[in-house]
């Protein structure tokens, strides 16, 4: 069975509107559902030939908050994190659950890669960032092809500069027998990836995310299922009028 990532939170009691209203512009530009455009056709290859997209300089305040806080990943057992798609639009074919748990997929020679998307949620900053891994195996022939994990965290204002949620964000990948891979917390830090937003990756690439079938591992950033896991991630009980 696939397991939610563990969620990682930090947010301060006080929220300020004025931070909110401040950065909607840059909120809508990174939110906005615009056509994709290119003439998309499904398109697998193999697991270590997905060129990854290199970090672009962060302009936007999202930008600028998912670099600064992109997670550092320690991987305990099993596949390192991979590219799950290109520039045009090919993703990542994994590889079957055979093996060692880290067989064939101890990490590409072109290099690895972490997802981030960003929105408001309930007057705070939602950051996801999210990994690909080609295969989920804790022993050999058990597991699956493809794993998507993620990391949720909450922030309450994107654009300060020195900012109240201090520190990294340290996850680590491993299996718990029988049970498949997922992410814990952990005080050891690993290793970071080049972050590329949702925004920033080209139509094809975003297209094919959307629309590519990973069986049993479920893209977190792409537009079905990025509101549902940040929703879900949201760990604040919201107390009832009255109550």
């Amino acid at each position: 069975m696939k397991l939610v990532g563990f969620i990682i939170t930090a947010i301060l009691a006080h929220i300020s509107v004025y931070a909110q209203n401040d950065y909607a512009q840059d909120e809508m530009e990174q939110q906005q559902q615009e056509p994709l455009d290119g003439q998309w056709q499904p398109k697998t290859i193999d697991h270590d030939k997905i060129v990854p997209f290199s970090e672009p300089e962060p302009v936007t305040i999202s930008e600028k908050a998912g670099v600064k806080f992109k997670p550092l990943l320690e991987i305990i057992t099993g596949c390192a994190p991979y590219a799950a798609v290109n520039a045009e639009g090919a993703t990542n074919g994994g590889l079957r659950p055979s093996g060692d748990p880290q067989s064939g997929c101890e990490g590409s020679k072109l290099g690895s890669q972490v997802y981030g998307r960003s929105t408001w949620h309930k007057d705070v900053w939602a950051i996801m960032f999210a990994s690909y891994f080609p295969k989920d195996s804790p022993l050999p022939v058990l597991g699956h092809r493809h794993d998507w994990e993620n990391v949720v965290l909450f922030i309450d204002d994107p654009n300060k500069v020195e900012p109240d949620d201090l520190g990294f964000v340290m996850i680590k990948y491993e299996s718990s027998f029988p049970l498949n891979h997922a992410f814990n917390i952990t005080t050891d830090a690993g290793s970071s990836q080049d972050l590329i937003m949702w925004h920033q990756m080209p139509d094809l690439a975003r297209r094919a995310l959307n629309d590519t079938d990973f069986g049993k591992a479920n893209t977190p950033m792409n537009d079905l299922n990025f509101m549902t896991k940040i929703k879900a991630a949201w760990p604040f009980q919201t107390k009832k009028a009255g109550v």
